[in-house]
């Protein structure tokens, strides 16, 4: 099929949701709670749904997110945040252990967090753009595209974003996900973290950059990503 017959037909199926297909096993890693629900968790939502495993790992707790409050308390709140929009994604949540603001890239972390993916046996993975803005987001996207080379077995790595014009920069996709029929899941994902008001988050950057990415993928709502190489495809999009 022809791209343009791909992308108006609005067909994107993920692997797995063939009876019998084989099924895959997913991680994503994000530098805060809140980051993979935002930047990609209709896809993650997606994958669930069709019989996937999916891994959520979280590089902080969200330390400084939450005015007044203590990090221990800050912590407390956004890893029951982070956990609660998982069960609603169908994903398990995995904490790396880092201080949001404070998130370090060194041999010892890069060690540690490529332990924690390569447990996971991924075939896929996804993690932030590494030219964001914000500076945890970069060593997320860095640490991982560490484990990403260190793996026995290369993975697909694709690049998520975030806020993109504001936080993520000079983002140009590669691939596209229709999450139309997952939305309104995404959605609650995000507004369980209530602590960093996910409702007005997504009202202003996420919904605005989901109706822009499905009109370029000719559907009601996209998540866009970038791959890594080119000898890879995200399941359930078409390349430019």
């Amino acid at each position: 099929m022809k791209r343009r017959e791909f992308l108006g037909s609005g067909m994107l199926a993920l692997p797995g949701a063939e009876p019998g297909g084989p099924k895959l096993k997913v991680v994503c890693v994000g530098a805060h709670p809140d980051d993979p629900e935002s930047g990609c968790g209709g896809t993650l939502a997606r994958y669930s749904q069709a019989g996937h495993r999916v891994t959520i790992i979280y590089l902080t707790r969200g330390e400084r997110g939450v005015r007044g409050k203590s990090y221990e308390d800050a912590a407390a709140i956004r890893s029951a945040e982070a956990e609660a929009a998982c069960k609603i994604l169908g994903a398990k949540p995995v904490f790396a252990g880092q201080i949001n603001g404070a998130a370090e890239l060194n041999d010892a972390r890069a060690g540690q967090l490529t332990k924690l993916v390569l447990a996971e046996e991924p075939d896929v993975v996804f993690t932030h753009w590494p030219i964001d803005t914000h500076m945890d987001h970069q060593i997320a996207s860095v640490l991982t595209f560490r484990a990403y080379l260190a793996s026995p077995r290369r993975f697909p790595l694709y690049f998520f974003e975030v806020n993109a014009g504001s936080q993520t920069v000079g983002f140009q996709p590669t691939d596209y996900v229709d999450i139309t029929p997952v939305r309104e899941k995404k959605k609650a994902a995000l507004f369980a973290h209530k602590s960093q008001d996910g409702e007005e988050i997504y009202r202003k950057h996420h919904e605005i950059m989901e109706n822009f990415r499905g009109r370029e993928a000719r559907v009601a709502a996209a998540e866009a990503f970038v791959r890594l190489g080119r000898d890879s495809r995200l399941p359930g999009a078409e390349s430019r």
